[in-house]
């Protein structure tokens, strides 16, 4: 169901492209969350396929076989996005980014250019230290912890990445839930099973196969500026997010929406984190779909 190739960037880096789907079809760019990899969840690939559209993911640098980037940013994602276009030809496209791969989808809306025709950030967080926002208010215990070592840097977050990583590295779908307990709201914890969990499992063991260099990277971009404005994001933008969020609560789709003026924001009462992977993933191959048939 999915291909494989390398794409190095003008830099000299290698990145890990993942790709399902007819080539003739419009390309829609799926940003993965973190820590994971760019690996592809069977469902959406059928759903992408259904709409006629094919799905390309990467893993971000540092994450599975893609060399890493120290010191990158959320904006560098624009120019890797940009890098695999160019490979595979692509004059249009449209990018929809997950939970970690939000803010690297914003960072494409921003910065990608014209030939990205629409972009969705899905359960994705606001940047660190957002005026206005609390932003750890809602989050489960764990996340609130990681990210306080995050900030502050030193051993103590370097041994908190490897203890993660070992904690989820081999884990079953019952060591996936232990582990991130603490952010499975009353609403994701019933679909954290099956095909899902399965899937949440094998692309993070693929994500951090080689170390913790793509997770670190992540956070720190993400409490770090993101190198790019908001305010000057042009459309079309969707901000998705889920009331039942403890991963990144609905607070930072709300103050997202209200910092970027053409976002249309799609905040609903009844999703989560991880139920907004699959139900949000079809709302935007169905708004995509029409954008990239214009």
């Amino acid at each position: 169901m999915t291909d494989h190739l390398i794409v190095t960037t003008p830099s000299g880096r290698a990145l890990r492209v993942h790709t399902a789907g007819d080539p003739a079809h419009p390309t829609v760019f799926v940003l993965h969350g973190s820590p994971s990899s760019g690996m592809l969840y069977p469902p959406n690939v059928e759903d992408a396929a259904a709409h006629g559209l094919r799905l390309v993911s990467y893993d971000r640098p540092g994450y599975g076989e893609s060399t890493p980037h120290p010191g990158r940013r959320v904006a560098d994602a624009a120019a890797d996005v940009g890098a695999i276009a160019d490979h595979l030809g692509l004059d249009r496209f449209a990018v929809w980014g997950h939970s970690g791969g939000g803010p690297h989808a914003l960072a494409c809306a921003a910065l990608a250019g014209d030939r990205l025709v629409g972009t969705a950030a899905l359960a994705g967080p606001a940047p660190y230290g957002a005026e206005g926002l609390d932003w750890t208010a809602g989050m489960g215990e764990s996340n609130i912890e990681d990210f306080a070592l995050a900030v502050a840097g030193g051993d103590a977050y370097g041994a908190r990445l490897q203890e993660l990583r070992a904690e989820l590295l081999g884990a079953d779908a019952e060591g996936m839930r232990e582990a991130i307990k603490t952010v499975l709201s009353e609403v994701d914890l019933p679909v954290l099973t099956g095909e899902l969990a399965a899937f949440m499992v094998a692309a993070t063991n693929e994500g951090l196969a080689p170390g913790v260099d793509g997770m670190r990277d992540d956070d720190q971009a993400f409490v770090q500026p993101w190198g790019f404005d908001l305010a000057s994001i042009p459309g079309p933008l969707r901000i998705y997010h889920g009331r039942h969020d403890r991963f990144v609560p609905a607070s930072h789709g709300e103050w997202l929406a209200t910092q970027i003026p053409a976002a249309e924001a799609h905040i609903s009462e009844g999703e989560g984190h991880l139920t907004l992977y699959t139900r949000g993933a079809q709302q935007c191959h169905a708004w995509f779909a029409e954008l990239l048939a214009g």
